[in-house]
């Protein structure tokens, strides 16, 4: 093929490549995305498909040994399918075809020239982006890439004269229409993004054949022959155009984004808000407005004056008596006998029983003796019931006298029912001191 035609060639069809993306550039805008930086993959597009077309030549720019002294540039053409696994990272799979040329100066070794036809060169690389031009712009639109894989190709050699090789003539029977060998593509380019859904690329890749017949001259395996393919090719990105390309994420631009959402800055004061109050309702719990040492959520008599005792429900204790006129033993005027209210259909105790009870232990334990614990009801509900819930009235204040020390053989628990009402169970106020447990020494 003439050189100069095959740059006109590649020239018109780089042309006719750009006008159709400029054309899709036209009619896609580019998508809103409401993308997260740990959002995964699943809000991408992230296949897409190409074109290429470049040049074909029987060389490599690393060089090496040749077994023709000039090459010739021919055309290549191919198409490509990727799948973009990460911002950095993708599979591609390729299919090219084309043909190689080459000549040697005066026939050396009797032979003047060869041509190859490539039936097609099959191929799956690895894709990684390696840097972007504008990284550290919002928009991304250059990308840097180096691949490398591994294929199996079918090419038909022959040389000039005719030496054995042609067409329909390859293998040990010489009736295969072409030969297989397996080849690894090396190569590098750079990618430009033209729209939201197009992009052009130049690429160049090395390619490495497990083989020494590409060029029709078989060396007797002491080289392996390689070619060269230069192209430039169109890349259509696949998928709902609602989603961004995963290509052309830049990670810093959209972690930014995230930080910046006005929905999480919103969440946000939303979860200072709720630590305030909860750490106002603390403060509310130890809130202690008269100052004698009992919360105010415990304390039954608030607004007591400073410095005066209180019992462990906020109230002042009753004062000390003298006697004789001699400030002596002060006695108290609680006696743990006192009577233990309960409240409507409960045998729970009342923290504000609990003082009464803490003296009547501390009498039992100091002095022993033995106590009966007498439970009643009110008069609602059916006689049985009532019996069954006097009785657990009862074994309340025995069971909190014996936790706190006292031998349960000193307490005696029993149920008396709706009887001996010491109110009248007609009122309210005369049922409340109708629920009640007394006890007394035996």
């Amino acid at each position: 093929m003439n050189y100069s035609t095959l740059k006109k060639g590649v020239a018109a069809s780089l042309v006719a490549l750009v006008g159709v993306s400029t054309l899709a550039n036209a009619q896609d805008a580019p998508a809103s995305s409401s993308a997260k930086v740990f959002g995964g993959t699943a809000q991408y597009r992230t296949w897409s498909l190409g074109i290429n077309a470049g040049v074909l030549s029987p060389v490599v720019v690393t060089g090496g040994t040749n077994d023709f002294t000039n090459w010739d540039v021919e055309l290549g053409y191919g198409i490509s399918l990727r799948k973009q696994l990460s911002h950095a990272f993708g599979l591609e799979g390729n299919i090219m075809r084309g043909k190689l040329s080459g000549s040697n100066e005066n026939a050396a070794n009797g032979i003047k020239d060869f041509e190859t036809k490539i039936q097609y060169a099959a191929d799956l690389r690895g894709v990684i982006n390696i840097g972007t031009v504008d990284f550290l712009k919002r928009e991304n639109s250059v990308n840097f890439f180096v691949t490398a894989g591994y294929g199996l190709m079918a090419f038909s050699p022959k040389t000039n004269p005719a030496n054995g090789y042609g067409n329909g003539g390859y293998g040990e029977d010489k009736d295969n229409d072409y030969i297989k060998q397996s080849y690894i593509p090396v190569g590098a380019g750079i990618k430009f993004k033209v729209s939201d859904r197009v992009a052009f690329n130049l690429a160049y890749t090395a390619n490495f054949v497990d083989g020494d017949n590409l060029d029709a001259i078989y060396a007797n395996g002491t080289s392996k022959d390689k070619f060269s393919y230069g192209s430039a090719g169109l890349e259509f990105s696949l998928g709902s155009k609602a989603k961004p390309n995963l290509d052309w994420v830049n990670p810093v631009a959209l972690m930014y984004d995230e930080l910046k959402d006005p929905t999480l800055r919103q969440e946000v004061e939303a979860l200072k808000n709720r630590v305030s109050n909860v750490e106002k309702s603390v403060e509310d719990l130890k809130k202690d407005s008269d100052g004698d040492g009992v919360a105010d959520q415990f304390d039954k008599c608030a607004g007591t004056p400073a410095g005066t005792k209180v019992d462990g429900s906020g109230c002042p204790l009753p004062p000390p008596t003298v006697i004789n006129n001699t400030p002596t033993e002060t006695v108290s005027n609680v006696t743990g006998f006192e009577t233990i209210q309960f409240e409507f259909n409960s045998s729970v105790l009342k923290t504000e029983s609990y003082p009464t009870l803490d003296k009547l232990s501390s009498v039992l334990k100091e002095n022993g003796g033995k106590v009966t614990t007498k439970g009643y009801a009110s008069s609602e509900g059916t006689a049985a019931y009532n019996m069954k819930l006097s009785k657990d009235r009862a074994n309340s204040v025995k069971t909190y006298l014996v936790n706190s020390g006292v031998n349960a053989s000193q307490v005696t628990a029993k149920g008396f029912g709706e009887a001996s009402p010491i109110a009248s169970n007609d009122t309210e106020e005369g049922r409340i001191q109708n629920r009640r447990v007394e006890t007394t020494r035996n």
